[in-house]
């Protein structure tokens, strides 16, 4: 039995896997996170191990245009091959690298190295930055760091009041909802979300408020908070200028956003504006309250103003004096396992490990002097993730991709034209443990190692950090992806050696990350295997870590916080005629990210086995449209399908669709591919679609390429 943590999502519950005659199987563990507690992801991951369909041997696709197995020799020769091949006639820059928040923090350093040294290519972004990048951007904007939770989860047990802005953890990471509870008894859970999901339910017989705004207009309903905190004497003068700097500049940016106005544009009544007002502001510490939290996710963050909106959240949570004290704070939920870790280590276009900027030379000298390369051979910042992929194969483009741990074909925006261009690829290669929608369309697939075969470190949505020991042995024929690039390197005559030992890795990790914003040099395998808590910044061996950042100082160049005025940014999709709905996206609670683990689950997939649009019962009135019945959804990009479901907790404007199916159920088909201008992160949350009822009719639209007719 091995003390290990789930694979799924940044919670990383603890849990035990052991060996058994029928397969392995997972006990929970206590752990801070998640107290015991698993969600039915985490009680079936044993399942992912034994899944069907594992790929055990190197897939290769012939003249014929099909996959076979060949060797790892083999596969490995025709990739090094081509990829000599293209750098050779086209730059070391026709090659681009996609990685996923699910490697862990070892393999995301790794691969950061291997694009930028073995590879020599600037073009390395990762599915992270579908994630939390807006929330990256807006952290390091208002606090100079970005860290999920720059406190431990359990801090929030002592709140008096939390307010969530987009996100339903009861679905996607249900063990925290126990941190909930104590802002829930107190009547001070505030959730804002345009749909009423079992998050917001928890707001019901007195557990707090749940705001319903337009999706779109989070933004626009922070400030009008905020102004109301202004013009009620709510606000922590004393904190903010002790504390914080551009305060006059904000205060009369919100002059415009009176509550009156904030209900016409979000649709959310002036009473319930003022009601979470004044509920957040007596929790505060100004105020004698036992502390309070604004805390955001996915829903704020993925649009194509996100930073904006996260940084709404984070000026109202400054105005409340909230950051930097014990018990009181704003924090990011992390989606992805590691997608916290993988942003600190090089998997980002412009980050180098420690969570350093590409283009500083310091940081760059830092860097290729642990590498022991040449500062000048590094590249620099290459494209955020929608610009890259929507680079490939176009004139002057990427002519090979190397894919790991991630499913674009699902999981990116706009997946249509995306898969014509992975087509078009001249070398399309992934590494995978099944056969994904993306692998199923690559040149060369490679089988590698899953959560319990491989030891390595992962960082949690606390900064914390955690080892995952192997708990199986792999199949035979199956590689860690350490391995793979070490080989990788050696056929491409890489200028040093590639370890494939986790711990050697993580200790180069750890020299690289020295002096960085995200400081792993105290950290070491040995230390987390005896069981110490450990979060980032820890400068040195022995350090006891930081559990709780900015309790003296923010980490800007003067110490104080930043507040930055914002200002309203409708969504880049407008309701017209044609398209006259809203269309918001998420999780379910038996899927995670693209599905391509949880979907080869019986236990999950018999519970949500196809893709659902979720509508008012008066709108499919309106639409003739019953439950159970087709529908087809209908953007200005494109067209997907999907089974009637009908909710009264929706808004009469507004349908859901989780995001976890391929083919004709993909919702990502029809979702829009702007990006923010500072974090890059697309507007996955609203789109403006058209539904039509399909029943016993041929199919109103073309199927996307490789879709099953």
């Amino acid at each position: 039995m091995v003390a290990t943590h789930c694979p799924y999502c940044a919670l990383q519950c603890a849990m035990d896997v052991a060996p058994t005659p029928d397969g392995p199987t997972v006990t929970p563990l206590e752990f801070p996170t998640n107290r015991g507690r698993l969600c039915q992801k985490g009680w079936t991951a044993a399942d992912v191990l034994t899944a069907s369909g594992r790929l055990t041997a190197p897939m290769v696709r012939g003249a014929d245009g099909t996959l076979a197995p060949v060797s790892w020799e083999e596969a490995l020769d025709r990739v090094a091959g081509e990829l000599r091949r293209l750098r050779a006639a086209h730059g070391p820059e026709s090659v681009a690298v996609f990685g996923g928040g699910g490697l862990t923090n070892e393999e995301a350093y790794q691969l950061g190295k291997f694009a930028r040294v073995a590879l020599a290519t600037p073009n390395i972004d990762y599915n992270g930055r579908f994630c939390m990048a807006s929330a990256a951007a807006g952290g390091r904007r208002a606090f100079g760091l970005d860290r999920g939770l720059p406190f431990p989860l359990t801090d929030l047990d002592g709140a008096e009041a939390i307010l969530l802005v987009g996100s339903n953890p009861a679905e996607t990471m249900p063990p925290f909802v126990t941190h909930l509870a104590g802002a829930r008894e107190a009547g001070g859970l505030v959730i804002i979300d345009p749909r009423r999901t079992p998050t917001a339910d928890l707001t019901q017989d007195g557990g707090g408020l749940h705001l319903a705004p337009l999706p779109g207009t989070d933004l626009v309903l922070l400030l009008g908070i905020t102004q109301i905190l202004w013009a009620e004497g709510l606000v922590d003068r004393g904190y903010l200028a002790e504390r914080a700097s551009g305060v006059d500049a904000l205060r009369a940016s919100l002059a415009a956003w009176w509550p009156e106005r904030v209900e016409r544009v979000t649709g959310v009544p002036v009473v319930q504006q003022r009601a979470a007002a004044r509920l957040l502001a007596a929790a505060s510490p100004a105020r004698g309250g036992r502390g309070g939290y604004v805390l955001t996710g996915r829903g704020a963050e993925q649009h194509a103003h996100g930073t904006d909106t996260v940084t709404a959240a984070v000026n109202l949570a400054l105005c409340l004096g909230l950051p930097g004290r014990e018990g009181s704070g704003y924090g990011c939920l992390t989606g992805q396992g590691n997608g916290q870790g993988g942003r600190e280590h090089g998997l980002k276009a412009d980050q180098l490990p420690g969570y350093r900027t590409i283009t500083d030379p310091d940081a760059r000298a830092h860097v290729a002097g642990v590498w022991g390369v040449d500062a000048d051979s590094l590249p620099g910042a290459g494209p955020p993730a929608v610009a890259l992929l929507a680079s490939l194969a176009t004139p002057g483009g990427p002519r090979a991709l190397l894919v790991h741990g991630a499913n674009p074909v699902v999981s990116a925006p706009d997946v249509g034209p995306l898969t014509e261009r992975l087509r078009a690829l001249e070398l399309l290669v992934v590494c995978d443990f099944v056969l994904s929608e993306t692998a199923a369309l690559a040149d060369v697939v490679l089988p590698v190692t899953q959560w319990a075969e491989e030891t390595g470190t992962m960082t949690n949505l606390e900064g914390r950090l955690l080892l995952r020991d192997e708990a199986v042995p792999p199949p035979e024929g199956v590689r860690t992806e350490l391995w793979v690039w070490r080989e990788l390197a050696r056929r491409l005559d890489a200028p040093i050696d590639f370890s494939e030992d986790a711990a050697e890795v993580f200790a180069e990790l750890a020299r690289a990350s020295s002096g960085g914003v995200a400081d792993y040099t105290g950290f070491s395998h040995k230390r987390l295997r005896a069981g110490e808590a450990l979060y980032w910044p820890c400068p040195e061996p022995g350090h006891p870590g930081t559990p709780r950042t900015f309790l003296d100082r923010f980490a800007t160049p003067d110490g104080r916080a930043v507040l930055h005025p914002v200002d309203e940014t409708p969504p880049d999709d407008l309701l017209d005629a044609e398209y006259p709905l809203y269309l918001v996206t998420g999780r379910v609670l038996q899927h995670y990210q693209s599905g391509a683990q949880t979907r080869r689950v019986a236990a999950l997939n018999s519970v949500e086995p196809e893709s659902y649009v979720e509508l008012h019962p008066l709108l499919a009135q309106r639409l003739g449209v019953e439950a159970g019945e087709r529908v087809g959804v209908h953007s200005r990009r494109g067209s997907c399908e999907a089974v009637a479901r009908l909710s009264e907790g929706m808004r009469l404007d507004t349908v859901f669709m989780p995001f976890h199916y391929p083919g004709r159920g993909a919702v990502n088909r029809v979702t829009n591919p702007a990006v923010d201008p500072v974090s890059g992160m697309p507007e996955l949350k609203v789109a403006t679609v058209r539904l039509e009822r399909l029943v016993d009719a041929p199919h109103s639209f073309a199927p996307a390429p490789g879709d099953a007719a």
